[in-house]
């Protein structure tokens, strides 16, 4: 485990900026539907977009849509589903075909929730996810199941920190960065990646490989990233003063 510096505030001169939301941007909570973008973080990012002329985009395991709906109407491009959707903001989007599978497993996820205080299905337009953050004793047995319904029907088993999902195979976080760093607006520029969950290493690692670096956010532990913040304040703080640097 390597103990990482802070990344150098003149970092994003000459980068590509890809943001990692819940845990990044924004505290984790229990349910995923009790966060919120304040005016600070709807603010800064529209800074962030303007300095770097429009080079920033947000890559999360949430839907695409559940990303536009907590931004208002954002002009920055959007991967979703752990890389298994891509919007830009001209109105193009790449989506993965849903299986019918779905259908069975967000089914079963209820019926375990049902059974499990605590528990939440967070159902996707391409997976579904378990979350046992207010029952922590629950991880066992909702990673026994999801572990099940993978194998049961050939969809990938995606692990983070307090959830489990079955989801759509085929596509992560950091090849959503690679694809989107394809884009002729990006074309010359290092890819910048701040995440903070092990869903995030695939994009640290593809930003490292694409001559730019990845900013893990937390704790420290065995990272791809090149750099480190202690928490989500430090990261809208760093963000900040990266952008005056932008400005300077």
């Amino acid at each position: 485990m390597t103990h990482l510096p802070p990344p150098p505030a003149d970092l994003l001169r000459d980068a590509a900026l890809f943001l990692d939301f819940d845990g990044t941007l924004v505290e984790l909570q229990e349910r995923p539907d009790a966060v919120r973008v304040d005016a600070r973080l709807a603010t800064l990012i529209e800074r962030l977009s303007h300095a770097l002329d429009g080079r920033v985009a947000i890559i999360s395991g949430r839907p695409v849509d559940g990303i536009r709906a907590l931004f208002g109407a954002p002009a920055f491009a959007i991967s979703g589903s752990h890389g298994l959707e891509v919007a830009w903001p001209d109105g193009r989007v790449h989506q993965a075909e849903r299986p019918a599978a779905l259908d069975r497993i967000v089914a079963d996820m209820h019926d375990f929730a049902t059974a499990t205080r605590g528990v939440l299905v967070e159902e996707k337009p391409l997976g579904a996810a378990l979350h046992y953050r207010a029952v922590p004793t629950a991880e066992a047995a909702a990673t026994q199941l999801a572990t099940l319904l993978a194998a049961d029907t050939g969809l990938h088993l995606q692990t983070g920190k307090m959830m489990v999902e079955v989801r759509v195979a085929g596509a992560d976080k950091g090849s959503a960065l690679r694809q989107m760093m394809q884009a002729p607006a990006l074309t010359g520029y290092k890819p910048v990646f701040l995440g903070d969950d092990d869903t995030d290493e695939p994009a640290m690692a593809a930003a490292a490989t694409l001559g730019g670096a990845g900013i893990l956010i937390g704790a420290p532990r065995a990272t791809a990233a090149a750099w480190r913040l202690d928490s989500v304040a430090d990261t809208l703080s760093w963000l900040e003063a990266a952008t005056e640097s932008l400005s300077a």
